[in-house]
């Protein structure tokens, strides 16, 4: 198989994996809070979890390296603004969904208030990477 062909494969299995998992995540607790639960927020990184964590931050981790890696297989110059506007979004969300996990495992360790700035980073970091995938689709070349 091609290097490109496997780079955006390893890519879009990185952004789906990355995506599932934030999704099943809060979809987990937001069912558990909606059935009466205060304390899903303190759970969502209980043992069972810390998998879709793990996978989330491997995702997250090897997004930027096989980004860059097709954009120099393709010859593309890193100073055009959709790849340098990109990279500052991820980086941005990348540190909101980072600063989140800690804000979690804050949570985890000491449950109280504090879920609606929680909520917002997730906001955050969803919509950052929505407008990532905008500007990777519409990449004017």
């Amino acid at each position: 198989m091609e290097t490109l062909t496997v780079l955006k494969l390893a890519h879009v299995i990185a952004t789906a994996l990355l995506l599932a998992g934030a999704l099943g995540l809060s979809a987990w607790v937001w069912r558990t809070r909606r059935n009466g639960d205060a304390t899903a927020a303190a759970r969502t990184l209980q043992r069972p979890r810390s998998f879709i964590w793990l996978v989330m931050i491997l995702a997250l981790v090897s997004l930027p390296f096989t980004g860059w890696w097709m954009v120099h297989q393709v010859g593309w110059p890193l100073g055009q603004t959709w790849l340098l506007a990109s990279s500052v979004l991820y980086t941005v969300a990348a540190l909101a969904g980072f600063w989140l996990l800690a804000r979690l495992n804050k949570l985890r360790k000491a449950p109280a208030g504090g879920g609606k700035f929680s909520f917002a980073l997730a906001l955050f970091s969803v919509a950052c990477f929505i407008a990532i995938a905008g500007l990777m689709g519409a990449k004017p070349v």
